[in-house]
């Protein structure tokens, strides 16, 4: 073995046992909510929101839930409401739009079906501290709630529960299984590069050693792309644009969504789009990449391997653009995109292996079936609604979150978002990345393995 192999060797054991001393720290960053519902009665039409914290005067909107309370002759209601199963303070908003009203606040429970628990809602007879209530007494079992001003509020200590408990015993057990899977997808992948280290890494080594020859193709393939219009590769941008302005004129304008996760919807939607709008091009380009170069594929010289990778590397060429649009659109707006944005690095990269993984399986089998392509097409008109690009996760009901988030796409989009604006480290959510990296490295592994067995065909059949 050189001495460069040993270095390289040696450099890969040490970030090895670095990431496993990391994943060993890791803790949760996400905080598990548990049912709490509100009965509630008023004079006024408005919204209940409950923030949870443990800090008295730190309140986040990503720590919240809320519920509207729409008054019929002073019915009680009672309102769905989430609460932090792990945190000290509650604070209660009796909404912001009216600045005088009077709420009757009848019971406190948490938890749900036979599993309840009653909190005495006299925690907020005496609170902590509040905001514009101009009283606030016990009448018999209600407690009557009467605020002057806008935005009145009370912040109370909450009292430990049986539903809270379980729910946190729930949560790190689900902590030790991540960990666990997060451990065997790290240190077994690993393993199988020392054992099987030749054939996995075949490929890779192919691709970096025609680099040079990959990127030329790559520059080539976007200018001639559009070789003949009068405008050019401008073209490669103009049609993005035209539908980001398209779905942000009918969700705006159209239907009046305002903001979303308390950012303006065109940041939500452009953040989401530029992903989903370089996945798309891949795998519509990448898929036909071995019949639009047919005369290479012929050459028996030729390295055929690296034709998926040309068009990756020209699809990026417009991504990159997109993205810094997204980061002077954030700015714009105020926003200022932090340290994390960075990240979008490393999620490119995510969505780089796990779409090249894709396109390797169908630009093989599409030369043999050519209505693979149309299928990918409409599987992709399909898919940009199954992620949560131009609408809110939150809108669902959290019991069937999973089933959008097993969409690996999923990872990517709301990477972005967390990167550009959310401020949230990418290995906040690592039950999602073990996840995501576990069914795209099987996915990678099955594209290659596909197209390699197809290879000695293609120049047969083309």
């Amino acid at each position: 073995m050189s001495k460069k192999s040993k270095l390289i060797w040696i450099f890969a054991a040490v970030l090895l046992i670095a990431a496993n001393i990391l994943l060993a720290g890791w803790h949760r960053y996400d905080i598990p909510t548990v049912p709490l519902t509100a009965r509630v009665s008023a004079d006024v039409r408005d919204d209940l929101q409950v923030f949870y914290s443990d800090y008295v005067d730190s309140w986040v909107e990503e720590q919240s839930s809320t519920s509207g309370y729409v008054p019929e002759e002073n019915e009680t209601m009672a309102l769905p409401l989430r609460f932090g199963a792990f945190q000290s303070y509650i604070r209660l908003d009796l909404g912001s739009k009216a600045k005088d009203g009077t709420w009757y606040l009848e019971s406190l429970t948490v938890g749900e079906g036979e599993e309840t628990e009653t909190i005495p809602v006299t925690i907020f007879a005496d609170p902590l501290e509040s905001h514009n209530i101009a009283s606030c007494t016990m009448e018999g079992e209600t407690l009557v709630i009467r605020t002057h001003g806008e935005d009145p509020y009370l912040i109370a200590a909450m009292p430990d529960t049986a539903a809270a408990a379980a729910a946190r015993e729930k949560a790190d057990r689900r902590v030790l299984v991540t960990k666990l899977l997060a451990f065997l997808l790290l240190d077994g992948t690993a393993l199988a590069f020392v054992l099987f280290g030749r054939r996995f890494l075949s490929l890779p080594l192919e691709l970096y050693q025609n680099r040079r020859l990959i990127f030329k193709l790559a520059v080539n393939d976007f200018k001639t792309r559009y070789a003949g219009s009068y405008l050019g590769i401008i073209w490669a941008f103009v049609q993005p644009v035209v539908t980001i302005l398209v779905y942000w004129f009918v969700f705006s304008v159209g239907f009046r969504s305002g903001a979303v996760m308390q950012v303006p919807f065109v940041v939500y939607l452009v953040s989401g789009l530029v992903p989903w709008f370089y996945i798309q091009e891949f795998l519509n380009t990448g898929t036909n990449a071995l019949i639009e170069y047919s005369y290479l594929v012929k050459k028996v010289v030729f390295k055929i391997s690296v034709l998926p990778m040309v068009k990756a590397i020209s699809a990026f060429f417009v991504h990159a653009f997109f993205i810094a649009i997204t980061i002077i659109i954030t700015l714009l707006y105020g926003i200022n995109p932090g340290p994390c944005v960075i990240q979008v690095i490393y999620y490119f990269l995510a969505m780089f292996v796990f779409s090249l993984g894709i396109v390797y399986g169908t630009c093989a089998v599409v030369i043999f079936f050519r209505d693979l392509s149309q299928i990918i097409n409409i599987l992709l008109q399909v898919g940009v609604w199954t992620i949560p690009i131009m609408w809110n996760l939150q809108i669902v009901d959290e019991k069937y979150h999973w089933i959008f988030k097993l969409n690996p796409m999923y990872y990517v989009v709301n990477g972005y978002r967390e990167s550009i604006y959310g401020h949230v480290p990418f290995w906040h959510d690592l039950g999602q990345m073990v996840y995501f990296w576990t069914f795209t490295l099987i996915l990678f592994v099955i594209g290659t393995v596909i197209f390699k067995r197809l290879k000695v065909h293609f120049a047969d059949v083309l």
